[in-house]
């Protein structure tokens, strides 16, 4: 208990708790358009969004060549016997193929045999699927941009709230002092009254029950004041020691009393935009579906050079012969492909889609239906914050004035303790109500620009 006996042990006790934060406020402070902006460039949830519309980006590109003409060299050299005989079957890709060798009996005597052959193909008329599945992905694109520019739009609200609930903290933490201060003022009074023996004892360690709770509570808030900074330094990378923000002239509302809702972004909300986009992506989607089942048009083309250590009588010759290009040919022609099941098959493929463009439209309504609610909340709060800001300072003035006169008539022993700690809460209650209710103000005004689409301008305003 010695260290409140002495009003000089009491500054040493101050100065050590406020140590942990003069590190951060020797800083220079961040504006809030400066934090919003770091954590576009640091935040890895949205590093993770980039390289996602990369590889969007780049299944574009594989979409687009998969429609250059089809060319494939082959050359082979085999050793083994050749007997066959007459008739048809199905090649299931792993009968090996042999020609002539069709005689009276078996042969054992391995032939050699070489191939070369170029084998080209080229869909020359598909009737849109081409131009269908491009534009199916490029929409694809679109989604994942439009995703991360709703993710962004979500951090930088993130990151404001954040920084408007420090403010708050920040002010509690300076309220707090006051209240210390006041009950210090209050403990030193009493100790001077009870040594000189003018009042009790008892007052002695009521009031000094108080300063220790008044220190307790600025410990809480400086403790806020530091989870807060640790949760902005997640958002931004800058490190919570170095993390001060600029709020000077946020706590001053007559600098951001103009605070104006923009809805000219409405209709361009990120929140909005990303299904919209996902919307457009079903559409694509269903425009590739429906063309895919079209007949395709083809050329073909084949040239191809074989050799044989069989003569055309049959006769087994050096294997070194069959290396030789001995016969030469070549083939072209045009090929239509279509399924006679195809309709079935594009009804029901459809009919996903369909319902997956239905479930798209309805997210998009409720979306819009949540932002308009969430909008007309904020109105509300807006107002019921804006009649307590004028109702507040007159309460303050006059607790404070309260408190003046309560703690001078103590000291003239007119009132008890009890009627001046009630004065210095009071006083204490006014200044918190008024804290809470300007933090209320801002906050549902971002309430307001998030809902609206007007974010941007609202950190410009704030910044």
């Amino acid at each position: 208990m010695i260290i409140f006996s002495d009003g000089k042990y009491f500054h040493l006790f101050l100065i050590a708790l406020l140590i942990p934060i003069f590190g951060v406020f020797g800083q220079k402070p961040y504006s809030l358009s400066s934090l919003t902006d770091s954590a576009l460039r640091n935040l890895p949830q949205l590093m993770e969004k980039k390289a996602l519309i990369n590889s969007r980006q780049a299944a574009v590109k594989d979409v687009r060549h998969q429609f250059i003409p089809f060319l494939r060299a082959n050359a082979q050299a085999d050793l083994g016997t050749d007997n066959s005989l007459p008739g048809s079957y199905y090649s299931f890709g792993i009968i090996p193929s042999t020609s002539s060798g069709i005689t009276n009996q078996n042969n054992g005597q391995a032939a050699l045999s070489s191939l070369a052959a170029v084998y080209g193909e080229y869909t020359f008329l598909d009737f849109g699927y081409r131009k269908a599945s491009i534009q199916s992905a490029i929409s694809n694109v679109g989604v994942e941009m439009a995703d991360y520019d709703r993710l962004s739009y979500q951090v930088k609200a993130d990151v404001t709230r954040l920084y408007l609930t420090l403010l708050k903290s920040q002010m509690q933490l300076e309220i707090e002092g006051q209240n210390r201060q006041r009950y210090e003022k209050i403990f030193s009074v009493i100790q001077a009254l009870t040594q000189s023996g003018i009042k009790p004892g008892v007052d002695s360690s009521l009031a000094m029950a108080e300063l220790s709770k008044s220190i307790t509570l600025y410990n809480q808030a400086l403790g806020s004041v530091g989870n807060l900074r640790e949760q902005l330094s997640y958002y931004t990378g800058i490190p919570s020691n170095r993390l001060a923000i600029d709020t000077l002239h946020v706590q001053n509302r007559d600098s951001t009393r103009n605070i104006t809702s923009d809805t000219s972004g409405k209709e361009s909300n990120p929140l909005v935009s990303y299904y919209a986009s996902v919307n457009k992506a079903f559409a694509s989607n269903a425009e590739r579906i429906s063309k895919s089942f079209q007949p395709t048009l083809s050329l073909v083309g084949t040239a191809w050079t074989r050799a044989s250590s069989i003569s055309p009588e049959l006769e087994y010759k050096d294997l070194g012969t069959g290396l030789g290009f001995q016969r030469y040919n070549y083939m072209a022609g045009l090929t239509l492909q279509y399924d006679l099941f195809n309709g079935i098959h594009k009804k029901d493929q459809l009919a996903i889609i369909h319902y997956q463009q239905q479930a798209g439209i309805f997210d998009l309504a409720q979306q819009e239906l949540a932002l308009q609610s969430a909008s007309n909340q904020a109105d509300l709060a807006i107002h019921t914050a804006e009649i307590n800001l004028v109702e507040l300072p007159i309460q303050i003035n006059a607790a404070r004035d309260t408190y003046n006169q309560k703690l001078a008539q103590y000291k003239a022993g007119l009132i008890t303790l009890i009627d001046l700690t009630n004065a210095a809460f009071v006083l204490y209650r006014s200044q918190n109500d008024y804290t809470e209710t300007l933090t209320d103000w801002y906050l549902a005004h971002l309430d307001k620009a998030f809902a609206n689409g007007g974010l941007d301008r609202f950190i410009q305003i704030i910044k």
